[in-house]
């Protein structure tokens, strides 16, 4: 007879904790001490340079002229950014036809526009009264009935706001065009189902959805577009930059007048870029389920956590 023996269970021990040993990153913090040392070195300097004036600073950033080239600076840019919207819808519109006549005009125009620096664009148009001399309107190649000179027409501001727009046509008719062409096909094929004309389906179910696509850049070239019309200072126009060029060479202040012209820009800047967020912000609605906090909302969250944090400790 056989006696079978019964083995005990193994003892179950109680698993170990773990020491997570964090990494470490030592060239992260190389990078904030070299950068925090280069930060001081030039506060230092700001703060002690003789050539900074910074009283003549203040002078000239609130200076007759200088806010006298900013309204002008502020107009051109609302113009110039207008007329590339309107002409960029339009192209980007006939760059999708189906017209071959349509798309290749609007071909040429995108080519031309794009492959000549916009520098260039505005001494054409403030020149351009040597080759057309009078501007008339009548039956062509028949009898004028009414003439104008062309520089009376055409004068500084005009040329420079037409030369800005329509450079500024040119790329935002791309943008737009990459903004509609991102909407689903199935959406157009939708819309004509219901009865929608090729007209009302743009408007109302293409481009609202293609703002998403189209607002970002956007944007990006309305800023680009307030720094690109100190460009008009090169045909004497008074905007901004020119204003402080002035004073420079009067005063022979150059650093004080270029560092008061500078924050001039980055204030307004500052302002089209905040806008700028808004909007993307308005358009993204329909994208994600939550938006995320705009900055006001995540400085009013953390005081209201910190107001709880305070309240529990002193309760405690």
């Amino acid at each position: 007879m056989t006696i079978s023996r019964t083995t005990a269970p193994p003892e179950r021990r109680a698993p170990e904790d773990i020491e997570a040993v964090a990494v470490r990153h030592p060239g992260r913090w190389i990078a904030v001490a070299v950068i925090a040392v280069l930060a001081a070195m030039f506060i230092h300097l700001l703060a002690t340079s003789s050539v900074l004036h910074w009283d003549v600073i203040g002078q000239i950033f609130t200076y007759r002229t200088v806010l006298a080239g900013l309204g002008r600076t502020l107009a051109l840019t609302v113009l110039a950014m207008a007329i590339g919207l309107v002409g960029g819808n339009l192209l980007a519109v006939m760059r999708l036809s189906t017209n071959p006549v349509l798309s290749g005009i609007s071909r040429l125009y995108i080519w031309v526009f794009r492959g000549t620096p916009v520098l260039v664009q505005l001494f054409f148009w403030n020149f351009l009264g040597a080759l057309v001399p009078t501007v008339g309107l009548g039956i062509p190649f028949g009898p004028t009935f009414v003439t104008w000179n062309y520089n009376d027409l055409v004068g500084l501001f005009t040329a420079a706001a037409l030369a800005l727009g329509l450079n500024e046509a040119a790329y935002l008719a791309e943008i737009v065009r990459a903004g509609i062409t991102s909407v689903d096909e199935g959406q157009t094929e939708a819309a004509h189902a219901l009865g929608l004309t090729q007209g009302q389906t743009l408007r109302r179910v293409v481009l609202p959805q293609a703002m998403r696509v189209i607002v970002p850049p956007a944007g990006n070239e309305t800023v680009s577009m307030l720094k690109t019309t100190s460009l008009v200072s090169a045909i004497a126009l008074e905007d901004l930059t020119r204003a402080g060029q002035d004073i420079a060479s009067r005063t022979l202040h150059q650093i004080p007048a270029l560092v008061a012209i500078s924050l001039w820009y980055l204030l307004l800047t500052s302002v089209l870029s905040v806008g700028q967020y808004y909007i993307e912000r308005y358009y993204a609605r329909g994208t994600s389920r939550m938006l995320p906090d705009t900055p006001w909302q995540k400085v009013r969250h953390n005081l209201l956590a910190l107001k709880r944090a305070t309240a529990t400790g002193g309760a405690g």
